[in-house]
């Protein structure tokens, strides 16, 4: 660890062990609004001031949000026992994009309805989530949560106009997002090799960019792992000769990356351990539960091209799709759809740096209100079947509210807890649905020096905490400029995914998940400096120097449950998939997230929220 004597911004922040679970937490921010222990409207409006994207330290998932939640689950009792302090024709149980585009939806159908969106954190956008930073006099953008919108022209029709009603024109990326400015600098990627499954612990730069036999040499592999590394990259080898492509596919899709290498490449375990986690990131597993007809459309992951060649992919369409807070700003710019007055500017370009009054978000007679920082802990339908009873729980009082209609757009697993009348079957289907941790780390760094000397621009590590650091996207829209040189401050993104190696299919999602709340923020840190260190700290890489913030977007449920994996189950038909099974509608409330469409992305929330809207409208 590097002794700091700078101090970092770290504000704000918890050890997740210290808190006791089913504490009653009561922020500054709340206890600045008033007297949040009664009914009245004007005094669930936040304090101007409240902005809290400028938070730093442990965010995400942060402490304050989850705690009673897992009371809740766990069991502790939480009295329903109250009386309905306010009636709405729309209650929305989630604040995240998905529970938004649910708002927007229903508004659309119903233009003088009220609606009231609950949200447990002390922002909305759920996993879209903002991080700002301050250096140098300015303000720099980074993403938590939700990066992109990944291959836009295969959206829905409802899911393509809702971007465009709420002002986003996904073309204008093109000229936002410059897309060869790392390769025309000369960066690539780099490789640290960890010293327990390999020679020497050693960082290789150039992998896909230098010629393959010299990057082999340059690798602490042995010799007999160098030679089949460089067959992998750069033979045209089919390991599965005889076979036709529907026989490989059909074999291959239930067929492991590690198998593939290890039973049809017949590679070197070093290199089973060189790959072991290169996809963690996106699949949120190691390649013993990656299929092998996954890999091709990642990246970086060879052998298969020439086995199995590629018939599906993104086609001409980049992964450019980016705001600088990533999908934060299409919560942003859905909330001024919603509630022009609160959110400044009228166009995709002003949002990223618009400066949302959060104290318009609430308190508000008429239209939408969106409240953080309450939890829900039971959703029931009326006895007269004309309504819904929400009972959450806001610092440390108990409320009930009463919604004509209802959406559920939270996690697919706490919609048995909070909704009992459920069918058994359906509790049943919607808890199948387990999600992946997911932690995404962001360095504030005053200059990107050290990755430009080694010119690079990503490192993977091997076997560590963090699996990536990377260089921010290079973004530039509206006001806000990217810093384009060297000099200029940047935003490392760092991403760590639990990798549960002893536990077998989601069970290690669940392991993971306890492992990354048991963790204070301490070890995200110890780590991050640790391993900028190995990467940077040849290049000139100073922490006390160059680090001005650290924030830890911490999601122990982070991406939705992957049906793609090697060991989910056949079904004969969408309807038979519990995913799908789960999001039935049940009296007035409905259910909107991206686990009833088993798609970690934003078309799957907006989709959901549409269906789910219009089936209680």
């Amino acid at each position: 660890m590097v002794e700091m004597k700078k101090n970092i911004t770290r504000r704000d922040f918890l050890n997740g062990t210290q808190v006791a679970i089913g504490a009653s937490l009561l922020t500054p921010w709340m206890t600045a609004c008033g007297d949040v222990n009664t009914g009245n409207m004007q005094n669930f409006r936040l304090p101007n001031g409240y902005y809290p994207p400028e938070k730093t330290g442990l965010r995400g998932s942060h402490d304050g949000s989850w705690e009673n939640m897992h009371a809740h689950v766990m069991g502790s009792p939480f009295s329903t026992d109250v009386s309905v302090e306010e009636n709405y024709d729309l209650v929305i149980v989630g604040g995240g994009i998905s529970g938004l585009a649910s708002a927007y939806f229903y508004r659309k159908t119903n233009p003088d309805a009220r609606i009231l969106i609950l949200d447990n954190h002390d922002d909305f956008g759920g996993n879209a989530k903002r991080n700002e930073f301050k250096v140098g006099g300015e303000t720099k953008i980074g993403y938590g949560g939700t990066e992109s919108l990944d291959t836009p022209s295969a959206y829905s029709p409802a899911a393509a106009s809702f971007l465009k009603e709420i002002g986003i024109f996904t073309e204008r990326f093109y000229d936002y997002f410059h897309q060869e400015l790392y390769k025309d600098m000369g960066l690539s990627k780099g490789i640290l090799f960890d010293k327990d499954h390999f020679a020497e612990e050693k960082l290789v730069i150039g992998y896909d960019k230098k010629p393959w036999d010299q990057f082999v040499a340059e690798t602490p592999l042995s010799s007999d792992a160098k030679k089949d590394l460089l067959r992998l990259t750069t033979e045209e080898i089919d390991y599965m000769p005889g076979k036709t492509f529907d026989e490989k596919y059909e074999i291959l899709r239930k067929t492991s990356y590690e198998t593939f290498l290890r039973d049809y490449c017949k590679v070197h375990e070093e290199i089973i351990s060189l790959y072991q986690r290169w996809g963690i990131t996106f699949w949120a597993v190691g390649i013993k539960d990656i299929p092998t007809t996954s890999v091709q459309g990642y990246g970086g992951m060879p052998g298969v091209e020439h086995t199995l060649p590629r018939t599906g992919h993104r086609g001409n369409e980049p992964y450019i799709f980016h705001f600088p807070d990533g999908n934060a700003s299409i919560a942003r710019l859905t909330v001024r759809a919603l509630m022009p007055d609160a959110v400044p500017g009228n166009t995709m370009e002003d949002v990223v740096t618009a400066k949302i009054n959060y104290s318009m978000l609430d308190g508000n007679d008429k239209g939408t209100n969106i409240r953080l920082s309450s939890t829900v802990i039971n959703a029931i339908n009326t006895a007269d079947g004309k309504g819904v009873d929400v009972t959450y729980v806001r610092g440390n009082k108990t409320h009930k509210l009463r919604g004509k209609k209802c959406v559920m757009a939270c996690f697919n697993y706490l919609i048995p807890h909070l909704c009992p009348e459920l069918p058994a079957a359906q509790k049943d289907d919607l808890a199948y649905s387990v999600r992946a941790p997911i932690t995404y780390t962001k360095v504030m760094v005053n200059n990107w020096r050290a990755f430009a000397e080694q010119n690079m621009d990503f490192v993977y590590y091997t076997n560590d905490l963090y699996k990536q650091v990377e260089l921010d996207y290079p973004v530039s829209m509206g006001n806000y400029e990217f810093g384009k040189t060297p000099d200029d401050p940047m935003i490392l993104h760092m991403c760590y995914v639990p990798w549960m190696q002893d536990h077998e299919g989601a069970e290690q999602w669940r392991a993971g998940r306890y492992e990354m709340l048991s963790m204070p923020y301490q070890s995200y840190e110890d780590r991050v400096l640790a391993q900028l260190d190995q990467a940077l700290g040849r290049a000139g890489f100073d922490a006390e120097r160059d680090i001005e913030a650290i924030t830890v977007n911490r999601w122990p449920h982070g991406y939705t449950y992957n049906p793609s994996l090697v060991w989910e189950q056949e079904y004969a038909a969408d309807a038979d998939k519990p995913w799908v099974k789960g999001r039935k509608t049940f009296g007035n409330i409905a259910i909107a997230n991206c686990d009833a469409n088993a798609g970690s992305n934003t078309k799957s929330a907006i989709d959901m929220a549409y269906r789910a809207t219009m089936e209680i409208v």
